[in-house]
């Protein structure tokens, strides 16, 4: 008689749907690496669902707002004049925070929200009218089995949207630097372009580059051409690098992490993020392209 002893395999516990005979035992695992069923890629919160009443309630009360928002729609398409919007050597700032409105575009996140480390962070008004994004990130990790990196911080930009909660994108195609004036702790940050494709293998699509601060009380403008921007998706660099697509760019953030022993506080002010076009960058982008083979794909 044939037992579940003898049976060899990788995979455990086996899924048993028969008890009388072993026809109905599977033991290969689901593969999901080319589809996901949602964008936070595995986090399943569960949040309290409002009842029908007050969601009808909360929508006549935006509304008003919606309506609004569409009516400066209409305005900036008729008033806009793209000879005059971007002008060679001027900054345009698309972020600042001077007041506490500004700061409700941006959603801060560390791997404590989610279960996953004890690195904490916020971001709120300076005393020197500037947005602070400060505190702690820590590699230790949970002694579960399961986590085995840990220690980060992140704050971007919610989802660009037009009026009645149609998504968009920001359309920087007419800039070539990005500006930025602030004032660190010496740690080097990353900037990220989210740039979320339709399908769900673009959803992490990220464009990435360094921000190297100097620290001390100074303040310090950064210009950083889009050309310098390297391609990646979930964290990993890709051998198929292509240039920042700037019209389909759907969040802008900053990251920090505790590697290579850098656990301990952070500290970086930023007065404002603009763009510029500067004539004098004819760069289109700055690496190399290497031809792979066929089935070498996104790795």
């Amino acid at each position: 008689m044939l037992t579940l002893s003898r049976i060899s395999c990788h995979y455990l516990p086996l899924c048993v749907q028969s008890l009388n005979g072993l026809s109905h035992i599977h033991t290969s695992e689901v593969l999901s690496a080319f589809w996901e069923s949602e964008k936070k890629s595995g986090y399943k919160t569960a949040l309290p669902q409002p009842s029908k009443k007050q969601m009808i309630l909360d929508g006549l009360k935006e509304l008003k707002e919606e309506i609004k928002l569409w009516k400066e729609e209409i305005k900036e398409t008729w008033e806009s004049d793209p000879i005059l919007v971007y002008r060679p050597g001027e900054t345009d700032v698309v972020f600042n925070f001077k007041n506490q409105e500004s700061l409700e575009k941006w959603i801060v996140t560390s791997d404590k929200d989610h279960n996953e480390g004890r690195s904490t962070a916020t971001l709120e008004l300076s005393n020197s009218g500037g947005g602070l994004f400060h505190g702690n990130v820590s590699s230790e990790l949970f002694r579960d089995g399961i986590i085995k990196r840990t220690g980060y911080a992140s704050m971007r930009t919610k989802r660009v949207r037009k009026s009645f909660k149609r998504e968009s994108t920001y359309d920087w195609s007419q800039y070539n630097m990005l500006v930025l004036k602030v004032r660190g702790d010496g740690r080097n940050y990353l900037i990220n372009l989210h740039c979320e494709g339709y399908f769900d293998l673009m959803w992490n699509d990220v464009y990435h580059f360094a921000l190297y601060t100097r620290g001390g009380p100074h303040w310090q403008i950064s210009k950083i051409p889009f050309s310098k921007f390297f391609y990646s998706n979930k964290g990993r660099i890709q051998d198929r690098q292509q240039a920042v697509p700037l019209n389909q760019i759907t969040h802008f953030g900053f990251s920090v992490s505790a590697k290579n022993g850098m656990d301990g506080p952070f500290n970086l002010e930023i007065d404002y993020i603009g763009l510029e076009f500067d004539p004098n960058h004819r760069e289109e982008f700055a690496y190399e392209m290497y031809r792979t083979q066929n089935y070498v794909a996104a790795t």
